[in-house]
């Protein structure tokens, strides 16, 4: 049990920047004390004394702001950062090394008993207010970016944002960092497309203006125009 116990400590030693101490740790650190709270409601969970366990839930989601359910299975080196607003649900399994930040969310879909909550494999990152839905699988090294609503299984390595979820990078290699200012952005890559085939077409257009002679009407949507390239753009030559 205290093998376990300093692991916890150095596992938020060492993926905190602001942790400073072992006594900071131990006295400061919500997501550390919703974990060890967990650990004896689950305990009383699997031996059947449910209405212990759950009492202990409660009264865990009181004094951290984190809900996990005494039925989730986690693994070794869990670490909720800052963690208010998290909700774990009953059939939730999360493995070992997983980092997950404030407001995230393993919800289910449907009112039937059994699985109905995600599996969140080993190394897993999840951004502030992610969200997933279902008995999906969330792979191994996946990083899921803030506010993103997962419903569909994430393979091994992948990067998903947005709503729904989707994958905007895919890699093999096990990682901890979840780097929101480098994340791609899908909806600023499909307006920047669009864009693109806009000049080519008003390109075309005056060109066919010029030959037949008309006068091109004002464009009365220019300015809007600009200011999407200012919000999208970023300087990346949209």
């Amino acid at each position: 049990m205290f093998n376990t116990l300093r692991e916890d400590i150095q596992t938020v030693l060492s993926k905190d920047p602001a942790a400073r101490s072992i006594l900071e740790v131990i006295l400061c650190y919500p997501g550390l004390h919703a974990l060890w709270s967990h650990r004896l409601a689950h305990f009383f969970w699997q031996h059947n004394f449910r209405l212990l366990g759950r009492l202990i839930s409660h009264i865990n989601r009181f004094l951290t702001n984190i809900e996990i359910h005494p039925g989730t299975k986690i693994g070794h080196r869990f670490f909720i950062d800052h963690g208010a607003g998290v909700v774990i649900g009953e059939t939730a399994e999360i493995g070992d090394d997983v980092l997950m930040y404030q407001g995230v969310v393993l919800g289910g879909t449907t009112l039937k008993k059994g699985k109905r909550h995600a599996t969140i494999g080993n190394n897993v990152v999840m951004g502030a207010g992610a969200i997933a839905l279902g008995p999906i699988i969330i792979g191994d090294g996946a990083r899921i970016g803030s506010g993103s609503v997962v419903v569909n299984s994430v393979p091994s390595g992948a990067t998903v944002v947005g709503i729904p979820g989707r994958t905007v990078e895919d890699r093999h290699e096990h990682i901890l960092d979840l780097e929101h200012g480098k994340l791609p952005d899908p909806v600023a890559e499909a307006i920047r497309l669009v864009l693109k085939e806009q000049d080519k077409l008003e390109e075309r257009l005056s060109k066919l203006e010029n030959i037949s002679g008309l006068k091109a009407p004002e464009d009365e949507l220019e300015e809007m125009r600009r200011e999407i390239v200012t919000e999208f753009g970023r300087g990346e030559g949209i």
